[in-house]
């Protein structure tokens, strides 16, 4: 008998809702067998209260800016952009200890397993102390990080960054850049630590802050080090005007040709933003097999602009959704607002919708974002799949947003008619990590995380 069985009155598998299904859970924390039609639940099968859903990835987090949320919307000068924003969201990363990083993190991971996220890919460039020298243990601010999920409850990949200078003309870093700097074999060694530590449901893999922080030579030395490693390698690409303006003017390039045509990346690699693409770029990231992430509600917020969102998804590229800068912290609003932004663009609605493939606009985001948030994060098995996690989200359909929807439209009314929590529980490797929208030690980790706001903006 497997150590713990789930029965759902409907689940969300292979793209589709099936009606009565046995989810088997092994000793590992991993779904041995998920049975549907099986009308009647086994006497050692706890009844879950609501439909199921497999909990999905946020591909993109920088976790100490959720300390920064809400407080970057006021303009006092003549024009205000992602580079201003990156002025003042500066304050916080120079300020920011250990203790105060773990707290943030605790809160922001409570905050996204409520919003439907059981793993977070977190994009990890702070590392040194405020006076950027390295900790006794340079992976000392990781390990806040790790031990913030744990706290949480949440998976995590630890994906250390290469961040070596302030730009395609400048060779090194701003004074204000000073607790990111790192070499290849740095970031190699912070990753290799993070993967043998054994720490429960924590993973890791490498990240490239962007073509403009790190040089072609260094970006190269660290795939050397990486080797055939089956790990994600994550780089912001693409997200500004201005970096596509640099890009070409240092290379002769835009950012997503460059990495394409000169640094080779192939299905390890995810191309996080890649708002700025031009046709023949996607087709070149198609046929690389890389995957990419999209952050709407940020890219929003910062005024990035628009992908194309259309052209992506007929290439067939893995599109996951990250958080990133965290002013939200839930999937069914990133997915609305990667649809909205179509929809203002093109003026047409459902423009994701696949009419004889799949005509449910949320499904073929949600399911999108399911597949390539798996392969973000490396993990081998994502999703309501033998030999997956068993992570799950069960929904409350005595929600206002699903009381009364047609068992069908869930997933839609879940993407675009809700706007409160809507989970009655939440797992994460078979153990539950939310009930009723409450985190067991949620008091003691909001208390900690306002103490740490507290200290990080007295003076503001």
């Amino acid at each position: 008998m497997p150590e713990q069985s789930l029965w759902a009155p409907q689940a969300w598998i292979d793209g589709r809702w099936q009606s009565a299904v046995l989810l088997d859970i092994d000793a590992q924390g991993r779904w041995h067998a998920i049975t549907p039609d099986v009308p009647h639940p086994p006497a050692h099968a706890r009844v879950l209260r609501g439909p199921v859903l497999p909990g999905l990835v946020d591909a993109h987090s920088h976790a100490f800016q959720r300390a920064f949320a809400g407080l970057s919307e006021r303009r006092e000068s003549e024009s205000d952009d992602f580079w201003s924003w990156r002025e003042r969201m500066y304050r916080v990363a120079l300020r920011i200890t250990p203790q105060q990083m773990r707290a943030i993190a605790a809160q922001l991971y409570v905050e996204l397993l409520r919003g439907g996220y059981t793993q977070v890919c977190e994009f990890h460039y702070l590392h040194h102390d405020v006076s950027g020298k390295p900790y006794a243990d340079p992976a000392t601010m990781g390990w806040a990080v790790a031990d913030a999920a744990h706290d949480a409850g949440i998976g995590l990949t630890l994906l250390p960054v290469l961040y070596q200078r302030a730009g395609f003309a400048l060779p090194t870093l701003r004074d204000d850049q000073r607790r990111f700097a790192g070499s290849p074999a740095m970031v190699h060694d912070l990753c290799r630590a993070a993967q043998s530590s054994g720490r429960a449901n924590i993973n890791a893999g490498v990240a490239v802050h962007s073509l403009r922080a790190a040089g072609p030579d260094a970006i190269r030395e660290l795939m050397a080090l990486v080797g055939d490693t089956d790990m994600p390698v994550h780089i912001h690409v693409a997200e500004q005007t201005a970096e596509v303006d640099d890009c070409l003017k240092a290379t002769g390039k835009r950012p997503i040709g460059y990495l394409c045509e000169d640094l080779a990346p192939d299905a390890r690699w995810q191309l996080v933003h890649a708002t700025h693409a031009t046709a023949a770029e996607i087709e070149a990231v198609g046929r690389s097999g890389a995957g990419i992430v999209i952050c709407p509600a940020t890219e929003g917020n910062l005024g990035d602009g628009l992908t194309d969102l259309a052209g992506w998804l007929h290439a067939g590229v893995p599109m996951a959704i990250g958080s990133d800068s965290h002013v939200v912290r839930n999937w069914p609003e990133e997915l609305r607002w990667l649809e909205y932004g179509q929809r203002l663009v093109h003026r047409k609605r459902n423009v994701a919708a696949w009419p004889g493939r799949q005509s449910a606009t949320a499904a073929r985001l949600f399911d999108a974002a399911l597949g390539a948030g798996g392969k973000a994060a490396g993990q081998s098995a994502w999703g309501l799949v033998c030999g997956a996690r068993a992570d799950a989200l069960v929904l409350d359909t005595t929600a206002p947003a699903l009381r009364g929807i047609p068992a069908s439209h869930q997933l839609d009314a879940l993407v675009f008619a809700s706007g409160e929590p809507v989970l009655s529980e939440v797992l994460v490797a078979g153990a539950v990590r939310l009930t009723n929208g409450r985190h067991p030690d949620e008091a003691a980790i909001a208390g900690n995380f306002e103490s740490a706001m507290q200290a990080l903006w007295r003076s503001d």
